[in-house]
């Protein structure tokens, strides 16, 4: 059973079909959980398109003794990593912005004329 809070938590609840990318299980092995009594789950829609939310927990609970702790480890492993790639392009993308705008003030600033200092007795 899950704790009171739980399915307010961040991060606790995940949707179906977060669960069938995240770990690699299809929609029908979640139904199986939760026609167990391992997996507690809520219906909900968004835009009238109704899924099921579930607990990350309860879900992970279930993979390890139908699937294994190997297949476990490996689907979070491997959404790790798509999540660390995504991040790195991003930053690359942003990181090409940053050079291409580098430059172009560079070569502004080159283009502007040398001022002479100021005459004495004012101030800037």
């Amino acid at each position: 059973m899950a704790e009171h809070g739980e399915w307010t938590r961040k991060g606790a609840v995940i949707s179906d079909v977060t669960a069938t990318k995240e770990y690699g299980v299809d929609r029908d092995f979640i139904v199986k959980g939760i026609r167990a009594g391992k997996i507690e789950y809520r219906e909900a829609s968004i835009w009238g398109n109704p899924f099921i939310k579930i607990l990350r927990r309860q879900l992970e609970q279930f993979i390890d003794e139908e699937l294994g702790a190997e297949q476990l480890r490996r689907s979070q492993s491997e959404a790790e990593l798509r999540k660390i790639k995504k991040e790195m392009a991003d930053l690359s993308k942003r990181l090409k912005e940053l050079q291409l705008r580098k430059s172009e003030l560079e070569s502004a600033m080159n283009d502007l004329p040398i001022t002479a200092d100021p005459p004495k007795g004012t101030s800037r």
